[in-house]
């Protein structure tokens, strides 16, 4: 069981993965003077190529990702850290204090805003609207109510409506009978004089007169017509479309015919020979080439490798570990020396020399401000010393204290008003 789960290993039997099948002695005989070839000009490609990669993987170490740790911190010291404090300590405060001056000057425009407009708004209504309403309310209503209205409702009352009733009256009883018989006999004229005349034109001329007319042309054009058309343009028709389709089905028969002609000579004397070239030569060739290349970057690069590890045995072989040694051997011993004979010493030294120094200075500024204050004083006097004493504490009890001193004399009583 264990020897079936195995991965498959070609044997000497088998054929390796990517054998193509149906290749000749000739092909085997050309691949491998090509892949020498191949390899003979890939191969400063590839060393090239490597060496171009190695250095910019170096650079990219020791140089660019340092140079940017270094700009990065630049940039946070020089630029972002400033432009935070100079944000916090005063662009922020002096944000806060325009805020704030906004809001008062926004609300004290508002208010200035509303009062104006209150008052433009009154003067607006005393000066426009008022006069107009006072005009309107009193003058123009009573004139046209009283001089107007109210003659023109009398005068419609007490004159029209009566007259408008008399003339109905009239219309009604007298105009309505006589014109119903005007209007009848003038319509029997009309009629009379009008309409005969033209009915009996319409029926008893012009009526049969379309007829024979119309009798007429049937049978003198129309049946003549559709004759011609029938008997003779019908059949005409119908022979000239036959020929025509005769004559097109043989142009088309003589064109395929010459077509199939013509793609069987190109067929044989062009496209076969072509594609037996593309086939037998050029497809070959362009796989054998590409494997070439294949191939010969892979040895390449396995060769590169090789140079490379020799060049890198070599040099530190030659260059590192001789410095090795010598940092290790020469150089370390040398540091601690110097670090605890030299350095801590010189260390310590300037650490007490800086506070011996820090401390003189200290003294000497205060020397320097007493003798500033004395001449001060010298110069414009002051007010007296106070001399020390023993310091004086409370004798008794009084109404702002709740605790009592024996053997001590009382003082005087003072309220907590009057003392503030």
């Amino acid at each position: 069981m264990d020897q079936e789960k195995q991965p498959h290993v070609y044997g000497r039997h088998q054929a390796p993965a990517h054998y193509e099948n149906g290749d000749g002695c000739l092909t085997t005989l050309i691949r491998i003077p090509v892949r020498v070839v191949v390899l003979v000009v890939v191969l400063p490609v590839r060393m090239i190529w490597d060496v171009l990669v190695a250095t910019a993987r170096a650079a990219d170490r020791v140089l660019l990702r340092p140079l940017g740790r270094a700009l990065s911190w630049l940039g946070r010291v020089l630029v972002v850290v400033p432009l935070v404090r100079l944000y916090e300590s005063v662009l922020t405060p002096l944000g806060h204090g325009l805020r704030w001056l906004g809001a008062v000057v926004g609300q004290g425009l508002l208010w200035l805003g509303v009062v104006v407009g209150q008052g433009l708004l009154w003067l607006g209504a005393a000066v426009f609207v008022w006069p107009w309403v006072a005009l309107w309310r009193y003058v123009v209503v009573p004139v046209v109510r009283y001089g107007v209205v109210a003659p023109v409702v009398w005068l419609y009352r007490w004159a029209l409506t009566p007259l408008g009733h008399g003339l109905r009256w009239v219309y009604r009883k007298l105009l309505t009978p006589a014109g119903r018989g005007l209007a009848t006999g003038i319509g029997w004229v009309l009629t009379a004089v009008f309409v005969w005349p033209v009915v009996g034109v319409w029926r008893y001329v012009l009526v049969p007169l379309a007829l024979a007319v119309s009798w007429l042309v049937e049978h003198l054009v129309v049946a003549p017509l559709a004759w011609t058309y029938r008997a003779l343009l019908t059949p005409l028709g119908r022979g000239i479309a036959w020929l025509a389709d005769v004559v097109a089905s043989g142009v088309v028969a003589a064109a395929r015919g010459l077509g199939a002609v013509v793609g069987r000579l190109v067929g044989t004397l062009l496209v076969a020979p072509v594609a037996w070239l593309y086939r037998r030569v050029l497809a070959p060739v362009g796989r054998e080439i590409a494997a070439a290349i294949g191939v010969a970057w892979r040895v390449a690069g396995h060769i590169s490798r090789a140079v490379g590890r020799g060049l890198a045995w070599l040099a530190w072989h030659l260059i590192g570990a001789p410095v090795a040694w010598v940092y290790r051997t020469v150089c370390t011993p040398v540091g601690h020396v110097v670090r605890d004979a030299v350095w801590a010493p010189a260390k310590r030294a300037a650490v007490e020399a800086g506070h011996a120094a820090r401390s003189a200075l200290r003294t000497a500024r205060e020397t320097v401000r007493q003798a500033r204050r004395d001449a001060w004083r010298a110069l414009v006097g002051g007010g007296p010393v106070p001399e020390p004493r023993e310091p004086v504490g409370r004798l008794a009890r009084t109404l702002g204290s709740t605790k009592t001193v024996p053997s001590a004399a009382p003082e005087p009583e003072i309220s907590l008003r009057k003392q503030g």
